[in-house]
């Protein structure tokens, strides 16, 4: 029987969505969160200095939304999520791109996987493209040996082969749920990010502190994809996704697991250089190596702290990413 089905011990949820000039995507988010089936939550929009009429429009037209903006600059998505997380009241809270719609049992979904798991400190949702709504873009987040995150299934057809719940490496911020608890001890989102893999970081040093993240595939979103940011079509957002790949390896990964691993890292890391070139981007490529050569004390100095803190071993690190890639 599904969440919706149950009498569920209740837990009082945040529901935070992030939005930069989405006055039409919250058209779309907020109908779909206000239509879930599960009723005990707050919803909170983080607003990063939108110059459109959303905030006019959720004054207007949703004064039950508790508005909070991130002051008088746009600030990105890791300190957004921050902002996010230190407004929340909940003992749960739910993270929300402005470009996701829900399906009716999301929310409840989620939260029995988390009763049913209270060794887990966040849970990923199944999402589906929203456009074509056959299609996987994410089953939850894997982490290879080559030092890459990625979404399982991302562009397949959904023929239920990851109809399973199970465990998975992280749940994508733009549509998850997080153990209040569990952010307090993983510490926040790294805002020295900006955006892109700043989730990746933040699911490596859960599972490094014996944080895991369950894998929902009843919890059902769908997602526009970078409606807000541009993707990678954006230069500024290249050149963030390849300098942040490299920031994930310098702060987290175990010396015994890069060790190990070196050949593949290193043949994954040509491969994106290449991918860069064939895009026409090696010019941003070669900017992203310079700004994570620049930012390297920095990470490394956070490295330290995070290898002194962490709970799990290289081999049982190594084993965690084996079980992933299954």
């Amino acid at each position: 029987m599904t969440a919706s089905g149950r009498d569920l011990r209740r837990r009082t949820v945040t529901v935070a969505i992030l939005n930069y000039n989405g006055r039409r995507l919250l058209e779309v988010v907020l109908p779909s969160l206000a239509a879930q089936r599960y009723r005990d939550f707050e919803t909170v929009v983080v607003d990063d200095c939108s110059t459109d009429d959303s905030v006019a429009y959720l004054h207007e037209q949703h004064p039950e939304v508790r508005v909070v903006g991130t002051g008088t600059t746009n600030v990105g998505v890791a300190a957004a999520l921050n902002i996010a997380v230190r407004s929340a009241r909940g003992e749960l809270v739910a993270l929300l791109n402005n470009d996701i719609e829900l399906d009716p049992g999301w929310l409840g979904e989620l939260v029995a996987a988390l009763e049913r798991h209270p060794e887990a400190g966040s849970a990923s949702c199944k999402l589906l493209n929203y456009w074509h709504r056959g299609e996987l873009d994410g089953a939850g987040d894997i982490f290879t040996r080559a030092g890459i995150a990625t979404r399982r299934g991302h562009g397949q057809l959904d023929c239920g082969q990851y109809d399973d719940e199970e465990d998975v490496f992280a749940p994508t911020a733009g549509a998850a749920l997080y153990r209040a608890s569990a952010l307090a001890a993983v510490g926040l989102f790294d805002e020295s990010f900006h955006a892109y893999f700043e989730d990746v970081d933040w699911g490596l040093r859960a599972q490094l502190t014996g944080h895991r993240c369950r894998y929902v595939p009843s919890a059902v979103a769908y997602h526009m994809g970078s409606a807000t940011t541009g993707g990678e079509l954006d230069r500024f957002y290249f050149l963030l996704h390849r300098r942040n790949l490299l920031a994930v390896l310098i702060k987290n990964p175990p010396l015994g697991f890069l060790a190990a691993n070196a050949p593949w890292i290193g043949w994954a890391q040509l491969q994106i250089a290449l991918r860069s070139a064939r895009a026409g981007m090696l010019g941003v490529h070669l900017r992203a190596l310079g700004g994570a050569l620049q930012m390297a004390p920095r990470w490394l100095m956070a490295r330290r702290q995070i290898q002194r803190s962490r709970t799990v071993g290289s081999a049982k690190f190594g084993q965690l990413v084996r079980e992933w890639a299954c």
